[in-house]
């Protein structure tokens, strides 16, 4: 099913993301934890996509094996790193595998800044998907603003483009603070950006992700949430606990706001995933 159509059916819906593994050895455990999240039965599971594409496999046998278990798979793809070639290659085998949905991602820059360079921009890529096959597809967006955009007008400007080539619908960057994307959602619609915005939600559960999820986008951190990291970031157990409670607080508040889409961080963690759609129940 397209992701499009879930959407268009206007009910909030809940959606997980899971990541690839690195290495064959780890293969096994990453796709038993995407079963147990694909059992939950979400509207959709995305798989990300690894630096250069070098997990681009493990991408499309995981999201084959979401599909097996009923659940809509959005396989992830990058293209800053790729060729054009080894791009056709992974919609191809998408294609053959009957999986429809896919988001079109630019990557991340190598460390070396050596890059194939034949894609630029997202907007490339999803115009080449476009043209490749009946998907359905996804790009990303940025409430607070790209780190590498001039400023947050040119960040929109290049979410227009992404929409303008074809976009279907976009998923935000995490966020902690729910007021910065009802400000960016005013601010995108006075542009005429209409697709359908999936708020992207990460459950922090220890508090060796905020230096990392600061470090990588700059993300707002609210003064009540940095104080649920201060009380209790040493104590594994608690800060878990914690931080699921604050997750499910914004999902409410998105979704009484009118934000239907909520796509989960969810980090591989079907205990994680498993205990915000509990706590969602009654309102999904």
């Amino acid at each position: 099913m397209k992701i499009r159509d879930i959407l268009a059916a206007g009910k909030p819906t809940l959606s997980f993301e899971v990541f690839p593994p690195k290495t064959v050895d780890a293969y096994e455990p990453v796709e038993r934890a995407a079963c147990e999240i694909a059992k939950l039965k979400p509207a959709f599971m995305s798989v990300t996509y690894g630096a250069g594409g070098g997990t681009s496999r493990y991408t499309v046998d995981i999201a084959d094996t979401i599909k097996g278990y009923g659940v809509t798979p959005l396989a992830h793809l990058t293209c800053v790193s790729s060729t054009r070639e080894k791009v056709h290659q992974v919609l191809d085998e998408l294609k053959s595998r009957g999986i429809e949905n896919v988001l079109a991602l630019r990557g991340d820059l190598p460390a070396d800044g050596e890059t194939p360079r034949e894609y630029r921009y997202a907007s490339q890529l999803i115009r080449e998907i476009k043209e490749s096959g009946d998907f359905c597809i996804g790009a990303a967006c940025y409430p607070e603003g790209h780190v590498e955009s001039a400023n947050k007008s040119v960040d929109m400007d290049y979410l227009k483009e992404k929409v303008e080539a074809g976009c279907d619908f976009v998923t935000t960057q995490m966020f902690f603070d729910n007021s910065i994307l009802y400000s960016y959602l005013y601010r995108i619609r006075e542009k005429g950006i209409t697709v359908p915005v999936i708020a992207g939600i990460m459950p922090v559960t220890n508090a060796k992700q905020i230096s990392r999820i600061t470090g990588m986008s700059g993300t707002y951190l609210p003064a009540r949430f940095k104080a649920i990291v201060d009380r209790f970031g040493d104590n594994p157990a608690a800060m878990k606990q914690a931080g699921i409670a604050y997750a499910t607080d914004q999902i409410i508040d998105l979704i009484a706001n009118g934000v239907n889409g909520i796509h989960v961080y969810s980090m591989n963690k079907p205990d994680v995933a498993a205990r915000i759609r509990e706590n969602l129940s009654e309102i999904l």
